[in-house]
């Protein structure tokens, strides 16, 4: 699988990145052990978690993985805390870091490769949010920062104030995790090119908007399906549009035409837009994944892109 760098910065990822939102609960160890093999077995590296997936059952899940399963260096960890705003939890030096810490445990690791944190809470200053980059980095618990979700707005105040913070060398985030697919093109406006003008990669999450891409819900809801999880048909439910199912059936008739799946067709469309470093698929189980990693080799042509780009054009 080739690599990318993170926007400006030193650090490369694979381009397709591994999820692990269902790890500890629509996905049991095992099928997880196998999804983290087949992963690493075709050049695999960025691994993406946070705490509050399953509340921490992902996390313990992924560090018994890496006690055995593949080896810690195999991998680019990307943990996501969760001192975010609307968890009653502020981005203050100490609500993010003990996140960071609760995290650490849980992998059973001393370090993130890459610490993708909420950088904006109106109720702290910059500075102080900036300053536990600075600590986090400098005690080697992580060797690169990033942001999560944030607007175009915010991105760019946290890089600004990055670069007159504490550390700028540190400080400065080379990254943002947001969802962007065909369904949510909203990164486009604003988002993309801030993180392009301050040289910050972008991590696509569910790229193949929720499973809907995919073309498996265009005759009802499989019943293997997350869109039949207690826990995850809320989720997938609301990208099941009247204009998600134009879409989706756009990207049935290119997979048709290029003899290849609509979820080869919805991914290589994300991964390969300017700015993404990595796009993040997550899966059931192996078998799952291995459909994503099938892409790998998919390069659209200019007249399928250009007619999937006007189809989901969200103006």
């Amino acid at each position: 699988m080739q690599r990318r760098p993170v926007g400006g910065s030193g650090l490369e990822v694979s381009r397709v990145g591994l999820g692990t939102m269902t790890w500890g609960e629509d996905t049991s160890p095992a099928d997880a052990a196998d999804q983290l093999r087949a992963f690493v077995d075709v050049g695999g590296t960025l691994v993406e978690t946070a705490e509050d997936y399953g509340g921490g059952a992902a996390q313990q899940v992924l560090g018994g993985l890496l006690r055995g399963t593949v080896r810690r260096d195999d991998v680019v960890l990307a943990g996501r805390g969760s001192a975010a705003p609307d968890t009653g939890e502020r981005a203050s030096r100490t609500a993010l870091l003990r996140s960071l810490d609760r995290t650490l445990r849980r992998l059973g690791t001393e370090h993130l490769d890459l610490w993708q944190f909420p950088g904006w809470d109106p109720r702290v200053p910059l500075d102080e949010t900036l300053s536990a980059v600075q600590v986090a980095v400098y005690s080697g618990r992580v060797r690169y920062a990033g942001l999560v979700a944030p607007a175009g707005w915010q991105l760019a105040t946290v890089a600004g104030g990055a670069t007159a913070g504490p550390d700028p060398a540190v400080c400065r985030p080379v990254s943002a995790q947001v969802e962007y697919s065909l369904l949510a093109r909203q990164p486009e406006a604003e988002l993309l090119p801030a993180a392009r003008h301050h040289g910050l990669g972008l991590l696509a999450w569910a790229p193949l908007g929720r499973g809907v891409l995919t073309g498996k819900y265009t005759d009802g809801t499989p019943a293997d399906s997350r869109g039949a999880s207690a826990l995850l048909a809320p989720y997938v439910e609301a990208r099941r549009t009247e204009h998600s199912a134009r879409i989706v059936q756009s990207v049935l008739t290119a997979a048709d035409g290029l003899g290849t799946s609509p979820l080869s067709v919805a991914l290589t469309w994300v991964r390969d837009r300017p700015g993404v470093a990595s796009a993040v698929v997550g899966a059931r189980d192996a078998a799952q994944l291995r459909a994503s990693l099938a892409a790998e080799d998919l390069v659209l042509p200019a007249e399928i892109r250009t007619a999937l780009d006007d189809v989901s054009d969200p103006v």
